[in-house]
């Protein structure tokens, strides 16, 4: 085996464990008997657990981002959020273990590498459609990047959720996401109001 090859070899077995196990209940150990090395080619490719894990969550970060970035093509706001909803559970149900490892807390990456971390960058590509909206709607396009946080988000944790019961159908899921963000987003108020009494 080569070194490249070796080194997707351990990427691979580690993605699988890390994906049933999460990072703390996965060993190099563990990694190199199934990868029929000893420990110290793990430690040789990757420096560690750590170096290792790094890459897999890397890697599964970029391919979701491409997937959603990739989507957004259709010109009307609604036919975007199809879009960004559809990719979403099109990754979660492709890469399922991408995504377990994704929505894993680690202790490896602190501002990135995290699933809070990837949502935002989500968002950010969001926000810049959102803020053309707002603009042409007379809306604060200001609060384009709060409004893309909530969506992408409602997406996300709706994600996890059907990861889990995977019902109704996909396209039921996208469907219902759509229908209380686009209906949300179409009522939106100019100056919203709090109704109850608290004002802080």
């Amino acid at each position: 085996m080569t070194g490249t090859e070796r080194r997707e070899q351990l990427l691979d077995i580690g993605r699988t464990l890390f994906a049933e196990r999460g990072f703390e209940g996965t060993s190099v150990e563990e990694i190199a008997a199934k990868a029929g090395v000893s420990k110290p080619v793990v430690y040789e490719h990757f420096g560690g657990k750590e170096g290792l894990y790094a890459v897999v969550v890397d890697r599964e970060m970029s391919r979701l981002l491409s997937m959603v970035t990739g989507a957004l093509t259709a010109g009307h706001p609604r036919e975007l959020l199809e879009q960004a909803a559809f990719a979403l559970l099109d990754y979660i149900e492709r890469y399922t273990d991408g995504f377990h490892i994704l929505v894993r807390d680690s202790p490896v990456a602190q501002s990135t590498g995290t699933f809070a971390s990837l949502i935002g960058d989500i968002a950010t590509q969001v926000e810049d459609i959102l803020g053309l909206e707002f603009k042409s709607r007379g809306y604060d396009a200001k609060l384009a990047p709060m409004y893309a946080q909530a969506l992408v988000g409602m997406v996300a944790l709706t994600g996890q959720w059907w990861l889990n019961v995977r019902k109704p159908k996909k396209a039921e899921v996208a469907a219902h996401l759509v229908n209380l963000a686009w209906h949300g987003l179409q009522g939106l108020e100019h100056h919203p109001k709090l109704v109850g009494r608290r004002r802080d």
